[in-house]
Parts: structure tokens; sequence; C-alpha cells
């Protein structure tokens, strides 16, 4: 969806959902129920009717990557794939509890990342053509 909001505001800040779902490859109510979760986040509007579609709400400059990823997924960005097959084995329970903490450490370190990074920084670098 950051691809998606970036596209907005370069082609003008307005779209439909079947436009989206084209550029997604994807089914309008996908996009629709997608949408559905940004705009709860104040992140876009949509208007019904003729000439209506989704618009940003904020400029991309007040926009993160962790407001995207927040708004359309509140669980955990990293989950680790941990074993339950043996709940008393010691080495499940060891492999666990060091995976675990390690994905804690990179998920501190990617939403770090995400709150860093603007919408507004990848619409510079699309532009620019990095």
């Amino acid at each position: 969806m950051v691809h998606v909001l970036v596209h907005m505001a370069l082609l003008g800040g307005r779209e439909t959902s079947d436009t989206i779902a084209r550029m997604l490859n994807t089914n309008p109510v996908v996009v629709r129920r997608m949408m559905g979760l940004l705009k709860a986040r104040g992140i876009v509007h949509s208007e019904g009717g003729r000439g209506g579609g989704w618009t940003l709400q904020r400029p991309l400059a007040e926009l993160t990557v962790l407001d995207v990823q927040d708004a359309l997924d509140q669980g955990p960005i990293l989950a680790p794939g941990l074993s339950n097959d043996q709940p008393v084995c010691p080495v499940e329970r060891a492999a666990n509890t060091a995976l675990t903490a390690a994905f804690g450490v990179g998920e501190d370190v990617i939403r770090t990342e995400f709150a860093k990074l603007t919408l507004a920084d990848i619409a510079q670098s699309a532009v620019e053509g990095h």
C-alpha cells in the first residue's frame, strides 16, 4: 500500500478502487478492505459517486512506512517460526527463547527504521530514479 499511496500523490491524489486494483493486480474488494483500514487511521478519505475515489488525507511528508504498516496490521512485522511440537523438550524451549529474543531485537530495529522513512522520501527517490 506504500506503493499505492505514493502513486496517488504523484498522479494527482485521487484514485478509484478499480484503478488501484489494476495497479496491484488484485480485486477491488481487497483494495476497499485495505483502504478502509487506512481510512480508519486518517491516512485516506473516500468519496462515492461519479468522480469519487480515494484521496490522501495527509501530505506524504507526514506519513511514515510505520504509519501504513500499523494501519494495515496491528501484529508484529516479524514473526518467528517457533516449534511447539515438544513443549517439554529443553532444546525446543531454548531455541524458542533465543529466537523470540532475536526477533524482538529485529522488530525494534525495523519499527525504528520504518518510523524514520516517510512516503515523501520514497516519492523523491522514485522521481530521482533511485
